[in-house]
């Protein structure tokens, strides 16, 4: 299976946004992004004219990055967005959203999307009272996420519940703290969705 192996604070420096890939270590004064905002390598800080298709590219390796996919399962959710009735762009993104491991993570089990997706992997996790494993899995309406027994003082849990605020909880999802389990009311809206993201640019860039 592919992975990404390099520093993730060089995935941020090359799109020039925060992708928060690194939890609360992305809110502090050592993120790569307050110390060093632009490109890394030795022509990161050189002046370059960005041509459209460039722009376009920058936006999908962003979202693409943002979400932990790769190419070919990115353009797998493209494809399902583009047959899907409504906006392309943002049914894309909403099927983003629905992933298990942003799920885990926006309900703050876990403090980063890495760490979602291995906790998720190492069956930490139950769906509907049943151990899902796959990180893609789509949540839907009515779901219920909720932390297995033998995980519930697992400290990389606890400690990312406790710097998530049920304020900073999307609409969309609520959380039982108690319980350790959270709750899929709804499905994510476009507006639901805080990132600076262009998503008209990847339809347009996949459209070529």
């Amino acid at each position: 299976m592919a992975r990404y192996r390099e520093s993730v604070c060089r995935l941020c420096r090359r799109e020039g946004v925060k992708l928060f890939l690194k939890g609360e270590r992305c809110l502090s004064k050592k993120c790569a992004m307050e110390r060093r905002n632009y490109p890394p390598g030795q022509a990161g800080q050189a002046r370059k004219k960005v041509k459209e298709y460039g722009i376009q590219l920058r936006e999908k390796q962003k979202v693409k990055r943002l979400y932990g996919t790769f190419e070919k399962q990115f353009r797998g959710y493209f494809a399902r967005a583009d047959r899907m009735k409504g906006i392309t762009g943002e049914n894309l993104l909403l099927l983003l959203e629905s992933r298990f491991d942003n799920v885990v993570l926006k309900l703050g089990f876990a403090a980063s999307l890495a760490q979602a997706r291995q906790l998720v992997r190492h069956k930490h996790f139950l769906v509907n009272g049943r151990k899902v494993n796959v990180p893609s899995y789509r949540i839907k309406k009515g779901d219920t996420i909720e932390v297995v027994e033998p995980s519930r003082k697992s400290e990389a849990i606890t400690v990312a519940m406790a710097h998530v605020s049920d304020s900073q909880i999307p609409e969309w999802l609520s959380i039982d703290r108690k319980a350790m389990k959270g709750i899929a009311h709804g499905t994510p809206e476009r507006a639901h969705i805080q990132h600076p993201i262009q998503e008209q640019l990847i339809v347009e860039l996949y459209s070529k």
